[in-house]
């Protein structure tokens, strides 16, 4: 058995005990496939980490980089209270319309909403409502900006806030210090980042599994 089947064979196994989908996560799915989004998605127990982070957290407000069709997003609005709220920003509109079709869905349209455009045109926008602080941040947009995110990510968020950089292994690529290609140097500029700034505190896991070699990165925002 190669180590791809076997990584395989253990997600299924963790999945079916621990975080088996449902129909609105499975027709989520189905959505996805239908609409050729890419294969991207997190898994089903990636999906269950981030919201048992934001449960622990007592997250009210969340904010997610990077939509895709609304899988993570799901899986994230699940963990708030009925009068919280998630804010999602996505850059491709088709892939906004899936995910906004895939949480009206799910029951979940009264408390997420998929903004449309560029991150970083989004973010400015949003930090001019001023809006509550977000007690969680899910960072999986364009790796090459991920420096720029979690910068942002400081400004919505408060002390005790938590920051999840996803994809920052890049199937070990992350190491390669000369690399010029965009999703590593983001990725590293974002590792520097939590690494040598005063307000956070992160580590980083690596992780196998149905998406191959990867892992996140995971900031305390602190005083």
């Amino acid at each position: 058995m190669s180590d791809s089947q076997l990584w395989d064979d253990v997600d299924d196994y963790f999945t079916s005990r621990l975080a088996p989908d449902d129909e609105a996560l499975e027709a989520a799915l189905r959505e996805n496939d239908a609409a050729g989004l890419p294969h991207i998605s997190v898994t089903a127990a990636q999906g269950k980490f981030l919201q048992l982070l934001a449960q622990a957290q007592g997250a009210r407000h969340i904010l997610e980089i990077g939509t895709l069709g609304g899988y993570s997003t799901i899986w994230l609005a699940r963990a708030l209270p009925e009068d919280g709220r998630l804010v999602s920003l996505e850059y491709n509109a088709k892939h906004a319309e899936v995910a906004t079709r895939n949480l009206a869905r799910a029951g979940l349209d009264r408390i997420a909403e998929v903004r449309v455009g560029p991150a970083l045109e989004s973010l400015p926008k949003l930090a001019d409502e001023n809006p509550a602080p977000f007690d969680l941040v899910f960072i999986d947009a364009d790796k090459a900006n991920n420096a720029h995110y979690v910068e942002w990510a400081l400004r919505l968020t408060r002390t005790g806030s938590l920051i999840v950089v996803d994809n920052v292994v890049r199937g070990g690529r992350v190491v390669d210090a000369s690399s010029s290609e965009p999703d590593v140097v983001g990725t590293r500029a974002a590792i520097e980042l939590i690494g040598t700034h005063p307000r956070l505190s992160g580590t980083a896991i690596q992780t196998v599994g149905s998406k191959g070699y990867d892992g996140f990165a995971l900031a305390r925002v602190l005083d």
